[in-house]
């Protein structure tokens, strides 16, 4: 069954959010490449963290947020998905999250605290849009 085009957005958002997780393995990996990363390294990768540069944590830890940003935000575009959400905040939501999702990992990386923060606090609104919008389309 196709999507119709006004749910869309929502599947998009879902396919570019997932994109987004995978993309943040890149800076995480040059971060381990500068770490002399070694084959031994693969039976706990994660103990190799404090050789990391400091630009490297930061990659570590935005890997890390992106799986739980991720798991908030694709049961908020499945739900407007299955409610038939028309919105054009929730459309606009669903396409803006993704963008700021992937600017936080290039401000957490840079190193740069107040623009980080807002791209995580406006992702997580358009999460929070699309939960609203998704929760009064069921209800309404």
């Amino acid at each position: 069954m196709p999507i119709s085009p006004q749910l869309a957005p929502f599947a998009w958002s879902l396919l570019l959010a997932a994109g987004v997780v995978v993309f943040s393995t890149v800076p995480l990996g040059a971060a381990r490449s500068q770490a002399n990363f070694q084959m031994a390294d693969l039976a706990a990768p994660r103990a190799m963290f404090e050789r990391l540069p400091a630009w490297g944590k930061r990659a570590a830890w935005a890997h890390q947020n992106c799986f739980e940003a991720f798991g908030l935000h694709a049961p908020a575009a499945l739900l407007c998905l299955v409610a038939g959400v028309s919105s054009p905040v929730a459309i606009a939501a669903a396409w803006i999250h993704p963008l700021l999702r992937l600017a936080y990992i290039g401000m957490y990386v840079g190193n740069v605290p107040p623009l980080r923060g807002l791209c995580w606090a406006g992702a997580l609104t358009c999460t929070g849009i699309l939960y609203v919008e998704g929760l009064q389309a069921l209800i309404g």
